[in-house]
């Protein structure tokens, strides 16, 4: 008889393994030049949700299959994920972009070192991503393919059509009149890419077909504006300390987003049907999928 799926179990384990995987596949404080490798894993190791890495694990439990080189598939793409994550992070928060001193509850990259140390901390953990997926050893069958879909799903999700595009766009928004279409595409890109490459990148490793990563297509583009439109409620109405950064930024920044656009409670209706889809394009993985579902839940229903 199949045990209960116990969520709590499966995110503290979860959580573990991307913190232990971190500390392995990042470079020591110690190693030179010192002071760019602390700020590194100052930033990369600061503590957060984890969603991405969550969501690699997640994906990669629905092949058939497993064992250590899996592990380490899974291991290094939940790092790589974390590594573009946490310099897009950085890069967000210096002056010449959204210029905030507060992150994840503690001083920013650029607060706690300098400007100049938080910009290479950026360039850094980007290149680190791909040297760890570059020299991971998944053996699989097709190894060398299986890396580089890896690599090309994170910089395509990356660049300049992915994340760093949104980016682009959420910058040159700042006080004009975006139309829905306009704010899902710019959300797309800017957070909703890398969510959709951390499922990717799990299903990549687990040697999922072409139908069942299609399903997982649906899934993840559902979440990843879910993602945001939570985003901008939590922005709207919590406050820094829940957060653990600066609330109120975008309307203080003028900014367009899905509260302003949409209202309060048909921005939190919108989440929720987004979320539904999600856990319907599940339904061919039947319980395998218990941990994508469960994460689409945890993702509207946050409360920072």
């Amino acid at each position: 008889m199949n045990q209960p799926f116990q969520f709590e179990d499966w995110l503290r384990t979860r959580g573990l393994r991307t913190e232990s995987a971190l500390d392995a596949l990042l470079d020591g404080a110690n190693t030179h030049p010192h002071r760019l490798h602390q700020a590194m894993r100052y930033a990369a190791q600061g503590g957060g949700k984890r969603i991405r890495p969550l969501l690699v694990y997640a994906a990669g439990e629905l092949g058939t299959v497993g064992g250590e080189s899996l592990d380490a598939a899974l291991d290094a793409a939940a790092v790589a994920i974390e590594c573009i994550h946490a310099y897009s992070l950085v890069h967000d928060d210096l002056p010449c972009m959204d210029d905030d001193d507060l992150r994840r509850g503690r001083p920013t990259v650029h607060k706690a070192f300098d400007e100049a140390t938080a910009l290479l901390v950026g360039d850094a953990l980007q290149t680190r991503a791909f040297e760890v997926l570059a020299n991971a050893n998944t053996n699989a069958n097709g190894d060398v393919q299986v890396r580089l879909s890896m690599i090309r799903s994170l910089a395509s999700a990356s660049g300049s059509r992915g994340m760093a595009g949104g980016q682009a766009i959420d910058l040159e928004s700042v006080g004009k009149k975006l139309d829905l279409a306009g704010l899902k595409q710019m959300h797309a890109m800017k957070t909703g890419a890398l969510l959709s490459c951390a499922v990717s990148l799990g299903g990549i490793a687990a040697q999922l077909s072409s139908t069942q990563m299609q399903h997982l297509a649906t899934y993840s583009e559902a979440l990843g504006l879910a993602f945001q439109i939570v985003d901008d409620i939590l922005d709207a109405t919590a406050d820094s300390q829940t957060l653990g950064k600066t609330a109120g930024k975008d309307a203080a920044n003028d900014k367009p987003t899905y509260v302003t656009l949409m209202g309060l409670d048909y921005a939190q209706q919108a989440a929720n049907e987004l979320q539904e889809i999600a856990i319907v394009s599940l339904a061919s993985f039947g319980d395998e999928a218990r941990a994508l579902k469960a994460l689409a839940g945890l993702v509207v229903k946050r409360d920072k």
